[in-house]
């Protein structure tokens, strides 16, 4: 699961209170998933010998050869490229040299150096080996844009050929999911109008949130992207050639020749105020040294055929990300493998077992299934956005996507979120496929999050294809165990970490319960039969940002 940062005293706010219910897990109907088998699957997707299954690596093929064989195992159809079960996706990893990012500030004819990285740091370049650039800097409050909610943060401002300085975050009074959709736009938003760079100020908010100092544990992190057909990078753009990310007292330096100090547009924001942008007076020169190393790493994609002569030619897409962070960095432990147990060995062990529930089915659904395992999902979702630019079935043909990323089976949960369920007729859906299995269908209990907006399926929703991410609920079926206290313990202690292995996990909790990773096949089974036999395909509800704000026409039937 990517970016999910998810602070634990949140986490145990947001979980108290969660009752644990005494209801018992329902008999297995007559075609159910089996516990044993996705206890094999997670056993070797979560083994050591499989390194963490970093994109790009050695080990993540072999993960993905595993999955590929199970699929093709069970009889699916390969659904990849050049009738495979790949779809190779090109892919471009670059470093940035440590000692080659700088940062000078001019005023009034002096240069100030701000420190590297105590002040800001930086990442690569993915477009260039080399970037040096000097402009003035231009402050364009959040860099938001949206006719919808009335912002224009560009407004009567001149950014072509100059550096804008951006808040990082965005307006409070913005609902969350549509806040984060507008604000993954900030950086088109300045190319469009011709900045050269962006600088990004920390503010004291998002230091409660996120120190400054946790970023710093990732700087040797390289970034990566996928590779258009001539070879660049996609979502970049060749304009915009300097970045830095500042610590919030030493980019009050930014302002000093402003119409306002940076401590008063702090102030602005404690007063929920969206501040104006203006001229800042002074100009920086951003530079920096990058490597890069092209290379390439497989979606893993099959298909189920429909039965339906004519909505055989329509797919419902399940997804799961294949990919986790290979190598831990951390020298206090000895232990180095991040092997990805719940992130997302089990997503993926969910979606092979989802699978052989469809292949042993007497009757084929009406609707083709189309099982997609993404790649680089740890990277930026970045298979996951292959795939929806490079679609191996048309885009308009898929009518649908279930999202498994990161089900935490430590409990046996009585409740199920569907991320997402709010804003298409998705959400009755997931709710009637719970409830077969005795499961609630709850709220998202942290809004303000914005999950549904971070993880592989939402390629797709900015696609037009209505979407939900499902993920285990706080309440617990059995009432010695609080679901959400050990859901909050997960992300304090395991996620993203070497301990998220089987063996740290059962020594924490007592066991993984595969049982549970049953429940929650049989129902990412039950919510695909139904879209897949359902006449009318799903689609975006009326009131939903999501209805106009993605996608294609075809896909924009509202509920009336």
């Amino acid at each position: 699961m990517k970016s999910k940062f998810i602070p634990a005293a949140l986490l145990l706010a947001v979980v108290a209170g969660c009752a644990a219910t005494q209801s018992s897990v329902p008999a297995p109907a007559a075609t159910a998933a089996s516990a044993k088998a996705i206890e094999a699957h997670m056993q070797f997707l979560a083994a050591d010998q499989l390194a963490g299954r970093e994109t790009g690596s050695k080990e993540h093929e072999i993960a993905s050869l595993y999955i590929a064989t199970q699929l093709q195992a069970l009889g699916l159809e390969p659904a990849g490229d050049n009738g495979s079960y790949y779809q190779r996706v090109p892919l471009r990893q670059a470093r940035l040299a440590q000692e080659s990012a700088k940062f000078t500030l001019h005023t009034d004819g002096k240069n100030s150096q701000l420190s590297y990285p105590k002040a800001f740091f930086t990442g690569p370049s993915l477009q260039y080996t080399q970037t040096d650039i000097t402009a003035p800097l231009v402050f364009a409050g959040y860099g938001m844009v949206s006719e919808e909610f009335g912002l224009n943060d560009y407004a009567n401002l001149d950014v072509k050929g100059k550096i804008v300085v951006l808040l990082t975050g965005r307006p409070d009074s913005l609902p969350s999911e549509e806040a984060a959709h507008l604000s993954s736009q900030k950086t088109r938003l300045a190319a469009e109008r011709g900045a050269v760079g962006i600088i990004t100020v920390h503010t004291p908010a998002q230091e409660k949130v996120r120190p400054y100092a946790n970023s710093l544990l990732y700087l040797n992190t390289p970034s990566m992207e996928w590779l258009q057909s001539d070879g660049t990078p996609a979502d970049s753009f060749p304009d915009l050639k300097g970045g830095a990310y500042v610590h919030h007292e030493a980019a009050a330096a930014l302002f000093a020749k402003a119409p306002q100090s940076l401590a008063d547009i702090f102030t602005q924001l404690e007063n929920k105020q969206n501040p104006v942008g203006f001229e800042l007076g002074v100009s920086a020169t951003l530079s920096r040294s990058s490597s890069h190393e092209d290379i390439s790493s497989p979606n893993v994609i099959a298909v189920l055929p429909g039965s339906d002569p004519v909505l055989k030619d329509e797919y419902v897409v399940v997804t799961a990300h294949s990919d986790h962070i290979g190598y831990s960095n951390d020298l206090r432990n000895e232990d180095k493998i991040n092997n990805g147990a719940m992130d997302n060995a089990a997503g993926v062990s969910i979606l092979l077992e989802t699978a052989r529930l469809f292949a042993q089915l007497p009757v084929k659904p009406k609707r083709s299934i189309l099982f997609v395992v993404v790649t680089g999902e740890e990277k930026g979702l970045l298979g996951a956005d292959y795939f929806a630019h490079f679609p191996t079935r048309p885009i308009d043909k898929l009518v649908a996507n279930v999202n498994l990323d990161m089900p935490v089976l430590l409990y046996p949960f009585a409740d199920m979120i569907a991320f997402g369920a709010n804003h298409s007729s998705l959400g009755k859906v997931v709710e009637n496929a719970a409830a077969k299995e005795g499961i609630a269908l709850s709220a998202d209990p942290m809004p303000e999050q914005a999950i549904f907006t971070r993880s592989d399926h939402y390629t797709l929703v900015k696609k037009g294809v209505p979407a939900v991410f499902l993920m285990t609920g706080f309440k617990s079926q059995d009432p010695k165990q609080d679901g959400g206290k050990i859901w909050a313990s997960f992300f304090a202690k395991h996620y993203h970490k070497p301990s998220d292995d089987i063996p740290s996990l059962i020594k924490d909790y007592g066991a993984i319960r595969y049982d549970a990773g049953a429940v929650f096949a049989n129902i990412n089974f039950n919510i695909a039969l139904d879209i897949a036999n359902t006449t009318q395909r799903p689609y975006w509800l009326k009131d939903s940002f999501f209805n106009g704000a993605v996608g294609q026409p075809y896909n924009r039937e509202a509920v009336q």
